[in-house]
């Protein structure tokens, strides 16, 4: 390899696409450090201190802190407030301190938040699902179906269901998620439900998302269909019951179905065995203009991507490669949900992108 000196004309280059290799090669340790941070409790520690918090102020409050390691809490926070989870603030004394107050993202890491990411967060950094991402390489040279497979043994889902730890970490995330969901479309999409007498909530777990709706409108019949062991114990109300089944084999009559982030987990022919279903439903729901709710990921168009999104898209490719890694799925662009929507039978589809990262998109038999 050939020397490099100071009068070289690359040498900008080369140190520029050196700190890139560093820069995503240490990546994970922005995750990882948020991940501290909930760990110990900062996010709701400093909120319940009413102001900017020094960080003298917040290793005396750290529970069971070893006094060794107060020195370095700054380090941690120095990390979370250049990545956007806590901000400088000075204070009004005469030392004119400085203290840690609160970002819009941090406050989406409180425990009392509804709204709370705190459990999708766990899930994601949890170990079982993190060893997935070591066997990455592995995978691609064998005939397992996904990398969790390849570092577990067994599908997330099997893994989930024999493991009660993993499932109620696994139904918290998707609970916390569906929270968010639920309060957009309740707010911003009312004209969604209009005309409908009845909805299924197709894979709806705990039903987080069905009893929204079922309060929001309480003409509105819901159901929440999801594998027996999921829905079993758990009790509706006046206009929510629960029902277990297998999305693959029949959907309730109704005159719309509602999935959120469902596709994402399957592959192409298993979707269009889903949406067939849910096209029978409605159909037997008898309702003029029934239709299906979708609630996923369109990947946007890279050619259109400018700097203003260009985060949001690089969000999705993040998750299109979860996906890959713990369920064998994908995310998906507008021209793939449109094969298989005429796969399936449908007429025609909207999107509306209206959840940030995620659409919903109406499909029309």
């Amino acid at each position: 390899m050939d020397k490099v000196n100071a009068n070289d004309e690359h040498v900008h280059e080369l140190l520029e696409a050196h700190a890139h290799v560093w820069n995503h090669m240490f990546s994970f340790i922005r995750s990882m450090s948020l991940k501290c941070a909930i760990d110990l409790g900062i996010p709701d520690i400093i909120q319940n201190h009413g102001k900017p918090m020094t960080i003298t102020e917040l290793v005396t409050v750290l529970p069971k802190l070893n006094p060794t390691k107060a020195c370095d809490i700054h380090r941690l926070m120095r990390i979370l407030v250049h990545s956007g989870f806590f901000s400088y603030r000075k204070l009004d004394n005469a030392a004119q301190e400085v203290g840690y107050v609160l970002t819009n993202a941090s406050r989406l890491l409180l425990k009392n938040n509804p709204l709370s990411v705190t459990p999708l967060l766990k899930g994601v950094l949890d170990p079982i699902f993190i060893k997935s991402w070591l066997v990455l390489g592995t995978w691609f040279q064998n005939d397992d179906c996904d990398p969790f497979v390849t570092a577990n043994g067994k599908r997330a889902y099997d893994y989930c269901g024999q493991d009660p730890s993993i499932r109620n970490l696994f139904n918290e995330g998707m609970a916390s998620d569906a929270r968010l969901i639920a309060s957009v479309l309740i707010d911003k999409c009312k004209g969604a439900f209009e005309g409908l007498g009845s909805l299924v909530d197709v894979g709806g777990g705990t039903g987080t998302v069905a009893k929204a709706i079922a309060d929001a409108f309480p003409h509105l019949d819901c159901t929440v269909l999801d594998l027996p062991h999921v829905v079993d114990g758990l009790h509706g109300g006046n206009n929510l019951k629960y029902v277990g089944g297998n999305m693959f084999e029949a959907v309730p009559a109704t005159d719309a179905v509602i999935l959120k982030w469902i596709f994402h987990n399957w592959n192409d022919e298993e979707c269009v065995k889903i949406l067939k279903q849910c096209k029978e439903a409605i159909s037997d729901g008898g309702k003029v203009g029934g239709k299906v709710m979708i609630v996923d990921i369109v990947v946007m168009d890279e050619e259109k991507v400018n700097e203003g999104n260009s985060k949001s898209l690089e969000t999705q490719l993040f998750y299109d490669m979860l996906m890959m890694a713990v369920h064998a799925g994908r995310e998906r662009r507008e021209e793939e949900w449109a094969k298989l929507f005429c796969a399936a039978g449908f007429n025609g589809y909207k999107i509306i992108p209206v959840f940030g990262l995620r659409s919903l998109i109406e499909v029309y038999p």
